[in-house]
């Protein structure tokens, strides 16, 4: 996947600025984690997963990547369930399937 799948027409214009700003990150491996994370969870978060969604994207993507990767210690701020569920995403890279014969 390489780019934005979902559209946006049924989100409230907070969620699509945050879907906006997932896919559009500083480097790509977080375009598609947070991405994907956003197309597949953003229209069931609460308010308050969305303060911590905000929160998060507004981190560093370097240092998103190692926390992610657990190259670099977690904070505490982000030892929550939100960060461990991007944390465990497994963001397809390569959507197409071959079929077998």
């Amino acid at each position: 996947m390489t780019g934005i799948s979902r559209t946006s027409a049924d989100l409230d214009p907070r969620r699509r600025r945050i879907l906006f700003r997932a896919w559009h990150r500083g480097i790509r491996e977080m375009d598609l984690i947070l991405g994907q994370f956003a197309e597949a969870e953003l229209a069931t978060l609460s308010e308050a997963e969305l303060d911590e969604l905000e929160a998060i994207m507004a981190e560093e993507d370097n240092d998103l990547v190692r926390w992610i990767t657990g190259e670099k210690p977690l904070p505490e701020r982000y030892a929550t369930e939100l960060f461990f569920r991007i944390a465990a995403y497994r963001p397809d890279f390569d959507p197409v399937r071959h079929e077998t014969k």
